[in-house]
């Protein structure tokens, strides 16, 4: 049982209204628990204890619970206020029963502090016969291994410690950024290794970023300690950045040989900015290798990353203690057990289907030219290349296959849960020769095809905690690791045509921008196998996986059909346009794989409209394409799509209505009723519709079963938390958020990776060029027979498409075409459900055209050059009649007849009011000759011959309006002329420009007369043109006309003959047209036609496709208004920083456009546009319900050159089918887009009224006319008006820049609002007082009463110039007024707001500032207390302020941003705020216009009675301080500065302060900080100025270099005049005592009682009065008491009298600035956007008027401090033999090596303890090292140049560590290395007493958490004696090596000078003195001992050897010497001569 008692928290932040209602809740391992809210408290007390069952499952170490604290909210989702995490380690190795936790900090959730603390105690009792688990494995062994079920892809992934612990699904923050190339900074931090393999290793890492390294100094040992950080700055689009990865390598400096690479790890950039904040703070890596999967751990290292984009903040890394051992397993990056999961993506790449041809094949040419079969299709040779997480396999290469089958396993291993999310695959075309071509990429993104399981249940159990659902088991099932198909992937990219010229839309292909056609589809089908290694990376499918595979290619035929109803807003008419529309291959028109289709529509030519556009003319005549096309049955899934669309669908309208509401601040019961719709509308989708089951379906995959139970799961959760809501609810607001998620999460749903169907593409050609295309998701148009809900979103009814360009780099700035089309795809056996959505009447014909030429005036065949007697519409291909055979299932229904094209002559003027006719006269001229009319001297748009101006003749029922005139609102000259230069074969120029060169050859200008009809005049009757239905043309050309004209030479006509289906009825039988009509081409072999039969059925291809059109016998007449009020926030482009816009408002063929209004971007149009006679074809049912938008684009006009596009906007209109209808359209503001990017708004409405026939009287009131043609916005559509004031305070002008070079003298300040504007006095002299004269000015203005139609403040700023000019030098926009608008009748006392600067007129008084004579005392505690003893207790580093914090000195607030950015002083901006001016115009896409300068000011709103007898509400702005100048001193404090990006190629920076303020500036050079990005300042600069002139202080981070010029790191800008004008008292922080000496002397000039005085002035309260000799004070109507105060306080011998000391605790309450640091973000030009470091500093400000200020602090930095640690070298004991000597004797030849690290080159080693017999050595040896320390920060300061050539010396800041090694000493080899030990000094190791207690176990292997009593402090001790082992690494264990007894000892530099020690045992040898050790004789150095090397070595070891020696030579003497003397004896004895 695990028992949490939550008894208090202290310190809760308020709320912005009245304080929180806290509740605090515990969260176990998925299970949480909460206490009972308290009302508004920020101090609750709850006292409630949680239990938790824990179910027999002990705790283990990496168990921790989570505390959150939230505001309850009655309705809706509690407000998290802060939260925090307790580690349960401790109580899991049952050390301690219970765990009291005092006082934890919350924090939000970006991981900051937020000043709130907890307590509570925890108790735990072990469950019955539990062992504890002291020691839990790291790998993922130990504990309880997670058993892994592979069922179907379904099984969770469970870590040791956490049984069923949860990678929680991660949310994307990615959906803000721009996708454009923009600026990251990358900061990594690398902290320090852990157990790094290896021996006596040196250890440095590598971090690799898009293709940028740094690497980390050098170190030594295995756990380094780096500290290092690296700055990266990119500059690319996000979604690229976002894949790229980060990699940490950690390499051995020592080895030169290949495999010195220790361990690697990879992460995704976009998993860092997925996170919190953008950042991974100090988490553990686990190193791996990368070759070797099997491997266990190769190391840890520690390390922060955050990735920062414009406008983020860098998170504040605490610099805490670090818990030096904290526990490596909790604060891995992933969590243990999951982490070290391998596991294998087996993706099998079975096949790909319609690879386009890639390849040119000369030799395929060559053999077509010799009579060969030429094979175009199979022109490709193609494989996948699969990228996953930097890893990349490809598979085998197919030759000369557009259909390859591969049917290989791409094997990709990857370590799970993976940092990386999509696998990328790319189809490549292999070359031999130049580099392979893309041929399409697609992604399979791991988040969408796997589940976590995270994501069900964590939803609701944030948002209505308690009530339903914390996370229950039910579903904690549902994570599933990556599954995908089978399933074809399709791929898109550039249009499939083959050219040899190089692709202008490649990187379409790489998967850039979006693909403008189908190229493809693959196969594939990937799966996850949990552990073990693939032999292989690309493997052979099994023929067994084939055959399953083959069910999942089972095809059904589809029918598309899509009927064109409009094609409008052509912006450039050229060649006749035609569209095409496929499906995958079948129907593109240029592909010969698939049978020939009616999937184009006839070419038309585009017509103008009358105004501005131009439109197709098919009139009742739509085209239709059809095509049928096979595809898998993948139905279930896409119905689930749909249906899963459907109610998101219905839920976004409801929201938008619900926001909308919010926002123009509706009636409560208006919002109850819109939101109870919405609940209401969500739970009827959700129960009604049901996702269909899968049971039964085809194509069945794991997937799709996971994504059924997933969606199942989330819809009831849904439809749970709904009801919750309606019965629950009361605050709409709160329920936003709620929504938004479910509709967020909807969307998610709604997400199928796994569909193979491909998106219909609709291309529109130009000629036979292709234009622009778009694509619609098959899903969008398809039919489902399973439920109404189930069919697509569009299925069968008639949307509007914008047409794209493909790879835009304008970003639809211009739309192509607007289409309105009717799509409807279903399944082949379902093609009669299209009978039921078929409007119109279909009609299918076979047509040619029958061609005849004019000779000496004869009609006949001669004349027609390379044209075919009869051919088809394009002229080109050659027909015949007799082609022509019905395809099966069709017969002729008639005979051909000659039927002329009615569309294509429709007169362009149709349906129109007015109408603009325009002729183009053209000239020409030699290159500098004279200009004469040219050959054909009128001409249309497109140079087609047309009859000239005077021909012209005013049709029937129209009259003039104006004479011929030339246009002049185009790019021309000021004639009207446009020139170009025309390039042969051309006959007219391809551009045009306005302005004339001598190379000019071409000119031509745009003649215009404008007509109106005669109302009820009758026209010209319809012109039935040529009895004989021919049409003429001046040219074989496109412009045809039916009546004959003189200079017609050409003519054609049109035959027809029309089919019928012969067995079915109804629109679906065009389904049957698939196949040409001509299948029997009979070709005459002639001399002009080579080739075969084969290749004229290719030339006819499409050409003899039938053409399919639908004829509506009815159209209807509508009356279109559309009410254009004004526009918003348009940009800027025009010089004087305005633009003159105006708005081209256009509805299918109908455009008309409003006045321009000059210089503004808050343009009011107030127009009203009346498109009479609309005609519009199609049931005007479903077009109320799917009504075509009025689109409005708008545009700023310009004298000269062409007009430029600001935005486009639509708007739908309100749809009246009957007069009775009533309710006017409400103007809404619509968003403008400009590049895909907002650009404004435009209030805009508009009503369609259907007319009933001949019936205009119902129709709305003509609205009141302003002028003679223009209509305004009537009443009931316009905003209701108030008479409003709006009072500016015009303070004055600021950093103005120069305009046209000269200084901006003598300004005035216009504001305007509505149709309002009022001006200030001149400025006379802006060098002097940049003040305005008069600071208040009135304004009464008609606003609308609705805050949402308020149109926005403009402030222009105008100078005045010699001779009358007066040029806008600067302008603002304010758009929100809601801020300033006020109540004029609150307390006017509390609007009387000064400042100090108020009471300046004061006499200043004298200050007696008493100082009491405690020299000495004061000496004493400088010692101890200087600043940064306040500044560390006020950051909570108590270790370094110690005797500070007992003494009860003040402490200052650290804020960790900037003044202005605290919230309760209001951006200091209290007095007036600063508005930006900016001038010039948007030049580039990125940049904002330039600003140059600021407005000082502030406005108030408020209403103005109607009745003109009423008197005015009081003025708001009175009691205004002097607008005068006046001189300050500036004190500047800075104290160091945080995270400065790095200038200096080592990744390091040299900084010093460089101070700016008006024209003086402070340059500290001299005191730069050498290499150092966390620099310590610790400066006070004093400067005097004058404000308001020189207000802006600049303090810039500079970094010092010797030759180059320094550079700027980065600089941040502080508004003195604001600080001096608020009433918050920023320009002196208040201190907490007032103390008269001390360390906290008061700095200000007033004393607290003077400073409250002002204040009770300023708020119009009495003054305050004091009693009781100051004891008491009353102030505001309360009395307060100074021991209430400083009841618990000490009280010291530096306060000053208490009258002083209560006003100021009194001024404490008041809410003004206290005595604080504030921390700056420094900005540089180089990334405008990033942050490049941060400064911490402060300012104070003292105006000269008011006397002298107090004295300055002292904030220099600290000083290290010198200590000598001195170590003894007594004994070594069980030292590994490591030798052999002559006698074979195992022995070594011991020495003590030791140094402190960072300080390598006082290396000292003791003497050779030689010849060891048995592992011990005697020394009695010292080292001593002297090092600096800083105790209050624990560290060693090591100063040493790091290179010879270094300038400075670096400082480091390193632990202080001994490091003591044993070696084997040899003479002539490398000295063997026998083991060694690393003491940390702070946490030393507790030795030994005696060497046999002394073992491996005393040292922890960072695995097990150490005992608390395991360490204590050298510095704390002062002296420790004792046995450690040291140990060397053995194939990744640990051996022991020897132990070693020492005496450590730390003395400072007083004590060493009173006991001397020297090194080894040189004098002074005391302290102890060392006697030289009693070795044994054994021990001395054979070489330079002879004797006692034969008597220890050779006489010890061989002495029976050398007396056996002896006696066997004398034995051998004695027998050599008889032997040699025995002849001779014998002779003798027998000769015998002396006998």
């Amino acid at each position: 049982m695990l028992r949490v008692a939550v008894e208090s928290a202290a310190g809760l932040p308020k709320k912005k209204l009245g304080s929180p209602d806290p509740v605090a809740s515990v969260v176990f391992k998925d299970e949480k628990k909460k206490t009972k809210p308290i009302n508004s408290e920020l101090n609750p007390v709850w006292n409630e204890t949680l239990e938790f069952d824990l179910k027999g499952v002990p705790l283990d170490s990496s168990s921790y619970i989570d505390v959150i604290v939230k505001d309850h909210e009655t309705l809706g989702k509690d407000k998290l206020i802060g939260s925090a995490n307790v580690s349960l380690k401790d109580l899991a190795s049952s050390q301690v029963k219970s765990l009291p936790v005092k006082n934890l900090a919350l924090l939000d959730e970006n991981g900051k502090n937020i000043g709130a603390t907890i307590s509570m105690t925890i108790g735990y009792e072990p469950p019955a016969g539990a062992v504890t688990n002291t020691q839990d494995q790291l790998d993922g062994t130990g504990g309880e291994e997670g058993d892994v079920t592979d069922g179907g892809g379904q099984g969770t992934v469970t870590s040791p410690g956490e049984p069923g612990q949860k990678l929680r699904p991660r949310t994307r923050k990615r959906h803000n950024l721009a996708n454009k190339p923009q600026d990251f900074q990358i900061r990594v931090r690398v902290i320090e290794g852990r157990q790094l393999p290896g021996n006596n290793i040196k250890p440095v890492v590598k971090v690799h970023v898009c293709g940028e390294t740094h690497r980390t100094r050098i170190r030594k040992g295995n756990n380094p300690y780096f500290d290092e950080i690296f700055f990266f700055n990119i500059n690319m689009l996000p979604s690229e950045l976002f894949d790229e990865i980060i990699s940490f390598r950690v390499y051995n400096s020592n080895s030169f040989r290949a495999d010195c690479l220790m361990g690697e790890f990879k992460l995704d950039i976009g998993y860092i900015y997925d996170e919190p904040a953008h950042c991974i703070m100090k988490k553990w890596i686990l190193l791996n290798d990368p070759d070797d999967s099997s491997s266990g751990a190769k190391g840890y290292l520690k390390v922060s990353m955050f990735v920062l984009g414009t406008g983020d903040e860098p998170p504040v890394e605490k610099k805490e203690q670090d818990n030096d051992k904290d526990d490596v397993e909790s604060n891995l990056l992933l969590p243990a057990g999951v982490a070290l999961r391998w596991v294998t993506l087996r993706l099998k790449v079975f096949r790909a289907e319609d690879i386009p041809q890639m390849d040119d094949s000369i030799t395929q040419t060559i053999k077509a030219a010799f009579g060969g079969q030429e094979n175009k299709k199979n022109l490709v040779d193609p494989f996948v290349e699969a990228w996953f997480a930097g890893k990349k396999l490809c598979t085998q290469i197919i030759e000369k296959n557009a259909n390859p089958e591969w049917n290989q396993q791409l094997n990709l291993q990857v370590k799970f849960p993976s940092m990386c999310e999509r696998i990328k695959l790319t189809v490549f075309d292999w070359d031999r020769l130049s580099g392979n071509d893309a041929i399409g990429t697609t992604y399979l993104d791991l988040t969408k095809v796997a589940s976590s399981g995270g994501e069900t249940e964590d939803e609701f159990s944030i948002f209505i905690d308690g009530v339903f659902f914390t996370g229950e088991t039910e579903n904690s099932e549902m994570g599933f690791l990556p599954a995908f198909g089978p399933c074809y992937i399709n791929l898109y990219g550039s249009p499939r045509e083959f050219s040899s010229l190089s692709d202008p839309y490649e990187d379409l292909n790489l998967g850039k921008g979006e693909g403008a056609a189908y190229r493809g589809r693959i196969l594939v089908e990937l799966s996850t196998k949990l552990d073990g290694k693939a032999d292989k990376s690309v493997e052979e499918i099994p023929s067994d996986d084939l055959l399953v595979v083959q069910k999942y290619q089972r095809r059904r035929k589809y029918c598309l059909c899509a009927v064109f109803h409009s094609a409008t807003m052509i912006q450039e008419p050229g060649e006749p346009i035609q569209f095409e529309v496929s499906i995958g291959n079948y129907g593109n028109k240029n592909d010969l794989t698939c049978k020939p289709l009616a999937s184009t529509t006839q070419y038309s030519c585009a017509v103008f409209d009358g105004n501005n556009y131009y439109y197709l003319p098919w009139a009742n005549t739509k085209p239709v394409i059809a095509i049928t096309s096979f595809w898998e049955d993948i139905s279930h899934r896409l119905d689930s799509v749909n249906i899963i669309l459907y109610i998101s669908n219905h839920l976004q309208t409801n929201l938008s209505a619900l926001k909308s509401a919010v926002q123009s601040k509706a009636p409560d019961e208006r919002l109850v009723e819109i939101w109870l719709k919405l609940i209401n509308q969500l739970m009827e989708d959700i129960s009604s519709v049901k996702i269909p089951d899968l049971e039964g379906k085809p194509n069945l995959t794991a997937l799709d079963i996971q994504m059924k139970l997933l969606r199942d799961s989330v819809l009831k959760n849904i439809m749970k938390g709904a009801k919750h809501l309606f019965e629950e609810a009361t605050d709409v607001n709160k329920c936003l958020s709620i929504i938004e998620g479910w509709l967020d999460k909807l969307k998610q749903l709604a997400e199928e990776s796994q569909i193979s169907m491909p998106d219909v593409i609709i291309w529109m050609l130009r000629g036979e060029k292709r234009v622009a295309y778009t694509r619609i998701p098959a899903h969008q148009v398809l039919y489902s027979s399973y439920s109404e809900q189930a069919c697509g979103q569009f299925c069968g009814k008639t949307q509007t498409v914008f047409m794209k360009y493909p790879m835009d780099s304008k970003k639809g700035l211009k739309i192509p075409i607007q289409l309105r089309v009717n799509m409807w795809l279903g399944l082949a056996t379902e093609e009669k459900k299209f009978n039921h959505y078929a409007e119109g009447v279909f009609k299918v014909f076979a047509e040619l055209y029958e061609n005849q030429a004019q000779v000496l005036g004869k009609w006949g065949t001669t004349g027609l050059l390379n044209r075919s007697k009869f051919s088809d519409v394009t002229g080109k291909v050659k027909l015949k009649h007799e082609y022509f055979l019905p395809p099966v299932g069709w017969e002729w229904e008639g005979d051909w007849g000659v039927d002329p094209e009615k569309s294509l002559l429709t007169e362009a003027d149709a349906g129109h009011t007015d109408f603009v006719d325009e002729v183009y006269e053209n000239e020409t001229r030699l290159p500098g000759g004279e200009w004469k009319l040219a050959a054909e001297p009128y001409t249309d748009v497109n140079g087609e011959k047309v009859r000239g101006p005077t021909e012209i003749e005013c049709p029937l029922g129209w009259k003039w309006e104006d004479n011929w005139t030339f246009d002049g609102n185009r790019a021309v000259d000021e004639r009207g002329w446009e020139y170009g230069v025309t390039i042969p074969p051309d006959d007219k120029p391809k551009s045009w420009v306005a302005t004339e060169k001598m190379y000019h050859i071409h000119r031509r200008r745009r003649m215009i007369r404008p007509r109106k009809r005669i109302p009820g005049a009758k026209t010209a009757a319809d012109d039935t043109g040529d009895p004989e239905g021919w049409e003429y043309s001046s040219l074989i050309g496109w412009k045809f006309h039916r009546q004959q004209r003189s200079s017609d030479t050409f003519r054609r006509r049109r035959w027809r003959r029309k089919m019928t289906p012969a067995d079915r009825v109804g629109a679906s039988a065009i389904f049957k047209l698939e196949g040409a009509l001509g299948q029997e081409v009979d070709v005459e072999s002639k001399g002009d036609e080579k080739g075969s039969k084969a290749e004229a059925s290719v030339k006819q291809f499409g050409a003899n496709t039938p053409t399919v059109s639908c004829t509506f016998d009815q159209s209807y007449a509508y009356h279109l208004r559309v009410y254009v009020y004004q526009a918003r926030n348009l940009t800027s482009l025009d010089k004087d920083s305005f633009s003159d816009p105006y708005v081209h408002v256009s509805f299918l063929h109908h455009s008309q456009t409003t006045e321009t209004v000059r210089s503004t971007l808050n343009p009011t149009w107030d127009q009203t546009f009346i498109f009479k006679n609309v005609e519009i074809y199609g049931d005007p049912q479903s077009l109320a319900q799917n009504p075509p938008a009025v689109v409005m684009e708008i545009f700023d006009s310009d004298q000269v050159g062409k007009d430029e596009m600001l935005g486009r906007s639509t708007c739908i209109p309100l749809v009246k089918l009957n007069s009775g209808m009533d309710g006017s359209p409400k103007l809404l503001w619509e968003p403008v887009m400009h590049k895909n990017a907002p650009a404004g708004e435009v209030l805009v409405a508009a009503e369609l009224i259907l007319k009933a026939k001949g019936n205009d009287t119902e129709l709305p009131l003509v609205p009141p006319k302003r002028g003679e043609k223009l209509y305004m916005v009537p009443q009931g559509v316009r905003p209701v008006v108030q008479l409003t004031a709006i009072e500016v305070l015009a303070w004055g002008l600021r950093n103005m820049k120069t305009y046209q070079l000269a200084p901006v003298t003598s300004p005035v300040l216009v504001v305007e609002c509505g149709e309002e504007r009022v001006q200030t006095a001149v400025i006379k002299n802006m060098k002097k007082c940049p003040n305005f004269p008069g600071n208040v000015l009135l304004l009464k203005v008609l606003l609308p009463k609705e805050e949402m139609y308020t149109p926005p403040i403009v402030l222009k700023v105008i100078d005045h110039r010699p001779f009358g000019r007066k040029p806008v030098v600067g302008q603002c926009t304010i758009s929100s007024l809601e801020e300033f608008r006020c109540d004029p009748y609150a307390t006017i006392a509390e609007v009387a707001m000064s400042s100090k600067v108020a009471l300046m007129a004061a006499s200043p008084r004298d200050l007696h500032v008493n100082i009491d004579d405690g020299r000495q005392h004061l000496l004493e505690e400088k010692e101890t207390v200087d600043w940064w003893s306040k500044f560390y207790a006020s950051v909570g580093e108590s270790e370094k302020c110690r005797p500070y914090l007992d003494k009860g000195y003040d402490t200052l607030e650290v804020y960790d941003h900037e003044l202005e950015s605290v919230k309760q002083f209001m951006g200091l901006t209290d007095f007036c705020n600063t508005f930006k001016l900016y001038r010039g115009k948007n030049e580039s896409d990125d940049d904002d216009p330039a600003v140059v300068g600021e407005f000082k000011g502030s406005f108030k709103m408020y209403p103005l009675p109607d009745d003109p007898g009423v008197p005015p509400p009081p003025r708001q702005f009175i009691e205004l301080p002097d607008s005068i100048s006046q001189e300050c001193v500036v004190r500047i404090y800075v104290v160091q500065a945080i995270d400065l990006q790095p200038k200096d190629n080592n990744g390091k920076c040299d900084p010093y302060i460089k101070i700016s303020l008006g024209k003086k500036s402070i340059d500290d050079r001299d005191n730069y900080v050498p290499y150092a990005l966390n620099p310590v300042f610790g400066r006070m600069f004093e400067m005097t100025c004058f404000l308001p002139q020189d207000k802006d202080l600049k303090i810039a981070v500079y970094d010092f270099d010797l030759l180059s010029r320094d550079e700027k790191v980065g600089e941040t800008v502080i508004d003195l005049e604001n600080r001096l004008l608020s009433r918050f008292g920023s320009y002196c922080g208040l201190a907490q005592t007032y103390c008269i000496s001390g360390p906290n002397q008061w700095r200000d000039q007033l004393k607290p009682s003077q400073i409250l005085e002002q204040l009770a002035r300023w708020k119009g309260l009495s003054p305050p009065r004091s009693e009781d000799n100051g004891n008491t004070l009353s102030f505001g109507g309360r009395l307060y008491c100074l021991s209430d105060f400083e009841a618990n306080k000490e009280i010291h011998e530096h306060l000053g009298p208490p009258s002083e000391r209560i006003a100021l605790h009194v001024l404490r309450t008041q809410g003004l600035v206290p005595e604080h640091v504030e921390t700056r973000t420094l900005y540089s030009s180089f990334q405008p956007t990033l942050p490049q470091g941060k400064l911490q500093m402060w300012v104070d400000i003292f105006p000269k008027r008011l006397g002298p200020p107090g004295p300055p602090f002292d904030i220099s930095p600290r000083k290290a401090k010198k200590y000598f640690l001195r170590v003894i070298v007594w004994n070594t004991y069980d030292v590994v033999l490591d030798e052999t000597s002559i006698t074979s004797e195992n022995m070594s030849d011991i020495y003590v090596k030791g140094w402190m690290p960072g300080m390598e080159e006082d290396k000292q080693k003791t003497d050779v303890h030689y010849r060891s017999l048995d592992g011990e050595g005697n020394f009695n040896w010292r080292f001593v090292f002297g090092f600096e320390y800083l105790p209050a920060e624990q560290l060693c300061l090591v100063s040493k140049k790091e290179h010879f050539w270094s300038l400075d010396k670096s400082e480091f800041r390193i632990p202080p560590k001994l490091i003591v090694q044993i070696w084997d000493n040899d003479k002539f080899s490398l000295d063997d290395y026998l083991g060694a030990i690393e003491l940390d000094l702070q946490h030393l190791i507790n030795p030994a007493k005696t060497p046999e207690k002394c073992s491996l176990s005393m040292v922890p292997d960072g695995t097990t958490p150490p005992k608390s009593d395991q360490f204590k402090s050298l510095f704390d001790q002062k002296s420790v004696r004792g046995w450690w082992p040291c140990y060397m690494d053995k194939d990744g264990k640990r051996e022991l090596g020897g132990k070693v007894e020492l005496t450590l000892e730390i003395v400072n530099e007083k004590e060493a000078d009173e006991r001397p020690s020297g090194k080894g045992r040189d004098e002074p040898n005391m302290n102890p003195k060392l006697d030289p050790p009693k070795r044994p004789e054994t021990s001395f150095f054979w070489f330079s001992n002879p004797c006692k090397t034969c008597k220890f070595i050779v006489w010890r070891r061989f002495k029976w050897l050398f007396i056996g020696l002896v006696l066997l030579i004398l034995v051998l003497l004695f027998i050599g010497i008889l032997l040699y003397s025995l002849p001779n004896y014998i002779s003798m004895k027998i000769v015998k001569p002396y006998n």
